[in-house]
């Protein structure tokens, strides 16, 4: 996410007899918790994430999500939906539970046949008629409403186009779409099954799999052919036109624009292959299966790295005050997603500097390039900022948790100039080349997975033949910025008006990794 300024799997049987067992389990992530018996009172659950402490849930790991939506041709009423998981048990389950919030749940299945289920908190808690044996694959139906109204201060899912509807779910706001398993650490395969009627174009994550036609409507499926994680997923409906051109090695491209503007809007798109191109020598060869720029008519403040088609606002290309450069390095920030975010996404959202921070970079790389301000002079500004982000938001990688109704509040200053600052003093510390290195090593050795700081540390450490615990630990977690390498004459506008304090201890994450 950028502020701006103006594993497909077979079928398990259904109906099969388990055998009832009334224990307790603990679970998954290193996160003890208690996974509680049948006849106690349903309860919300949370894997423990210290900034999200009750997103995902216990018990399980999604394989497969299947997303029917059937959209009546208004972006203010509800759509009726069909979501099916298929997701594999790490623990004994006497309940599932799904994060969902905001729909109407008509009813529930499992392995096909009927269950129980009741809401709490954001949780849909599901009840089925036998206990769930650990190591099984099991296949959960629920069929609900999907509602694109929003409520109170609640803030993502569904974003209200000019002509219909986009979904915009960073960080935690998926469970107001679908039931899901909400957190980026349980990745899963996506099919997206989108109906809507005559003169609507529905385009998805992933690529083409199939039309259907009927009186009236038109139902066009979208498959990935990688996982993803659910803050990621992407539908658009509205009287759209899809832009097709290849992109390096034969990539498809596919850009969504409101029909009316594709003229104006095409010089733009036409950038993205050499875009493409840009990244790949810097970052390895491009992650996904296709790409492409999804342009709203919609005002949300931000663009968004939703998994291969990034959700931009429209006017940021028709603003004539922006100048060119500044335009190419939001979509440069939202493509190097792809690779930092997207395919090696975060383990923990206390991890959100790892996307960020490297977006972040490579913003400030091409914008150099094109005309902005050098790398250098940006770096500067942002040192001389940082005591001052660091303060107010946390170090880069141990956020402060966000406020009560402001769960984008985690996005700050300090995850993003903040946090490639870091990332260049790694790069003054150990060297340009070995810097470039670990850069192509991380996104391929981490490809389709998570990855937390932790495992970021030990590479650079290998990287670079020494152990940088010790030189990364003050510029990750300390309260004030530490010197700048090779650059003394370097201060922080706050530090002579605000005493040192001691660093931030580390803080252990699921799988006893550093947050």
């Amino acid at each position: 996410m950028l502020p701006t300024s103006r594993r497909q799997t077979s079928r398990p049987g259904t109906g099969r007899a388990r055998h009832r067992r009334t224990a307790t389990a603990l679970l998954a992530s290193a996160v003890s918790v208690c996974l509680v018996a049948a006849d106690a009172p349903a309860a919300p659950l949370g894997i423990g994430d210290r900034l999200f402490p009750h997103l995902g849930n216990p018990g399980y790991d999604v394989l497969a999500y299947d997303i029917a939506l059937d959209y009546p041709g208004r972006n203010d009423r509800p759509l009726e939906a069909v979501t099916t998981i298929d997701a594999r048990l790490t623990a004994v389950l006497e309940r599932i539970n799904l994060d969902f919030a905001h729909g109407t749940v008509r009813s529930v299945e499992v392995d096909g046949d009927p269950a129980g289920f009741t809401g709490a908190g954001e949780d849909l808690v599901i009840t089925p008629g036998d206990a769930l044996e650990k190591g099984e694959r099991i296949r959960v139906t629920v069929r609900h409403t999907s509602d694109p109204v929003t409520t109170g201060d609640r803030e993502g899912g569904w974003v209200r186009t000019a002509d219909g509807l986009a979904m915009a779910n960073q960080a935690d706001a998926a469970h107001l779409v679908f039931p899901c398993n909400d957190h980026p650490s349980d990745k899963a395969m996506f099919t997206f099954r989108v109906t809507a009627p005559d003169g609507h174009t529905a385009v998805a994550n992933g690529l083409p799999a199939g039309v259907g036609r009927t009186r009236g409507a038109v139902t066009r499926t979208y498959r990935t052919r990688h996982p993803m994680a659910t803050e990621l997923a992407q539908v658009s409906i509205g009287r759209s036109t899809v832009v097709h051109r290849t992109g390096p090695h034969g990539l498809p491209l596919r850009d969504v624009v409101p029909a009316a503007h594709r003229a104006e809007l095409e010089p733009w798109l036409a950038r993205t292959p050499a875009q493409i191109s840009w990244m790949e020598e810097r970052a390895g060869r491009y992650p996904f299966e296709t790409y492409g720029l999804l342009l709203a008519d919609a005002t949300t403040g931000f663009a968004l790295e939703t998994q291969t088609l990034s959700l931009f606002e429209r006017d940021l290309f028709t603003d004539p005050a922006l100048p060119a450069w500044y335009v190419e390095s939001i979509m440069v920030h939202e493509l190097a997603h792809q690779w930092f975010g997207n395919s090696v996404g975060p383990r923990t959202w206390s991890d959100l500097w790892l996307n960020e921070g490297h977006a972040t970079w490579y913003e400030a790389l091409y914008a150099q390039e094109r005309g902005g301000r050098t790398l250098e002079a940006r770096m500067r500004a942002a040192y001389e900022a940082s005591d001052g982000w660091r303060a107010a938001g946390g170090p880069p990688a141990a956020p402060n948790p966000p406020g009560p109704g402001r769960k984008i509040g985690i996005f700050r200053p300090n995850v993003y100039s903040g946090a490639a600052l870091v990332l260049y003093a790694l790069r003054e510390e150990i060297g340009r080349a070995a810097f470039e290195r670990l850069e192509r090593d991380w996104a391929a050795r981490h490809r389709d997975g998570t990855a937390a700081t932790a495992d970021f540390v030990r590479l650079a450490s290998r990287t670079a033949g020494r152990d940088l615990t010790g030189f990364l630990h003050p510029w990750l977690y300390g309260a004030t910025t530490p010197p700048m390498p090779g650059h003394p004459e370097w201060t922080s506008a706050a530090r002579s008006a605000t005493p040192a304090r001691r660093p931030v201890p580390p803080v252990r994450g699921p799988g006893g990794s550093r947050e």
